[in-house]
């Protein structure tokens, strides 16, 4: 099979292996008062998600050091499709729709990285960076469209036709990559035995976290994935709350679910772009300007709820855009300054501080909303969006204590 192919296939596969991602998020409002959960439980079932991906990410990267990826990708496809289908069928409030969430999560660390390791197995060469830097991008294309189904579905049939249906798609993204994908033989076998330590190589983290520049990235990147799962599993409840203050000539002219999809691809280039500026600019002003445009850009979003639905979106599609925009500049500034002998240990401590993060967002926001009065009053949306911002808005002083010269 020719390069191109191999990276059209693993580019769909990637984007039906998501179609369960956002279905929870998309539903939280109606789920949320459904089951009479606190925001706080709320949030607590959309960071399930992360529980699951990041107690097995590490298990399943390395198991595509020792086995065919292919087998991996299936596993997590199957797993992903028990979570969506389990969630659909079985899942009558907070115990069990974390269960079933956290399963979910746990198949799709099961496909999203072994699926870049399948992809980068079979593509090299100049078509390789390309090749990865879609496949990354194509994370917010599946979320769009797993927003989109779960709209549709929800407002047909009721909101567990949308887990049932979103359980087709990773199951399909299996199918096709285990047999539409030829086996590549290994070259030689792993120079190390698989053990906690190639999961969890704490003796190399610590090295890496002596390097103050690497320490810093990771820092940025974690407070990073806070604004952005958090922002996105609360981004349905929150328009839904702008539609309750909009006027009757100035209401949405679309669904909660539909304005979401759109926002989320509009910031999809934003990464991209985002790391051009900072070629341009230097990365670490780049990285100060993007936290800081995202951390007061949540605020300003909550205080504008009661204001025409046009503000409203333009708002939100530009702090999403500047929640992306530091992405690829984060991950490039951590690739440049992790020396190369460390730098895959450097990268797992990455993923895994990031995405830890990311299981905390949609808990912090839930929390923040009912401490400060409930999801009813506007100041309490404001002080949520605070709390997920306010590692970006720390950025000045972490740049100031860890960046030292070799981030720049």
């Amino acid at each position: 099979m020719s390069a191109r192919r191999t990276a059209i296939l693993l580019l769909a596969a990637h984007i039906l292996s998501m179609l369960g991602f956002a279905t929870f998020s998309a539903l939280l409002p109606e789920l949320r008062d459904l089951w009479q959960l606190t925001n706080s439980e709320a949030g607590l079932v959309g960071s399930a998600f992360f529980i699951g991906y990041i107690g097995t990410v590490s298990y399943w990267t390395a198991l595509t050091d020792r086995t065919d990826g292919r087998r991996v990708y299936l596993a997590g496809g199957v797993l992903s499709a028990a979570g969506s289908l389990g969630f659909g069928l079985l899942a009558q409030g907070l115990a069990s729709a974390m269960f079933f969430h956290a399963l979910l999560g746990a198949g799709v660390a099961a496909t999203y990285m072994p699926g870049l390791r399948l992809l980068s197995d079979r593509v090299s060469g100049p078509a390789q960076s390309r090749a990865i830097a879609f496949y990354t991008s194509f994370f917010g294309i599946g979320i769009a469209l797993s927003l989109v189904l779960a709209g549709a579905a929800a407002a047909a049939w009721g909101w567990r036709a949308p887990f049932l249906l979103g359980a087709i798609g990773p199951a399909a993204a299996a199918l096709l990559v285990t047999l539409g994908l030829e086996r590549v033989p290994r070259a030689h076998a792993p120079a190390q035995p698989f053990s906690f330590a190639t999961l969890f190589p704490v003796s190399a983290w610590k090295r890496v976290l002596a390097i103050r520049p690497a320490t810093g990235y990771t820092l940025g990147y974690t407070a990073h994935c806070v604004e952005l799962f958090g922002s996105r599993a609360w981004m349905v409840a929150f328009l839904a709350f702008s539609a309750g203050l909009q006027a009757g000539g100035d209401r949405f002219p679309w669904s909660a679910t539909a304005i979401a999809a759109a926002v989320n691809l509009a910031a999809v280039p934003a990464s991209i772009l985002g790391n051009e500026m900072a070629l341009r600019i230097g990365r670490r002003p780049w990285i100060l300007v993007a936290m800081l445009a995202s951390g007061t850009g949540g605020i300003a979003l909550a205080l504008a709820a009661p204001l025409h639905w046009a503000i409203v979106l333009a708002l939100l599609t530009a702090y999403s855009m500047f929640v992306m925009a530091d992405s690829a500049t984060l991950t490039a500034g951590l690739v440049a300054s992790a020396p190369a002998e460390l730098r895959g240990a450097a990268m797992g401590l990455y993923s895994l501080a990031g995405f830890a993060g990311g299981m905390l967002g949609p808990t912090l926001f839930g929390v923040a909303l009912d401490l400060a009065g409930g999801a009813g009053r506007g100041l309490a949306w404001a002080w949520a969006y605070a709390a997920i911002g306010a590692g970006c808005l720390a950025a000045p002083l972490v740049v100031r204590l860890f960046g030292g010269r070799r981030a720049a």
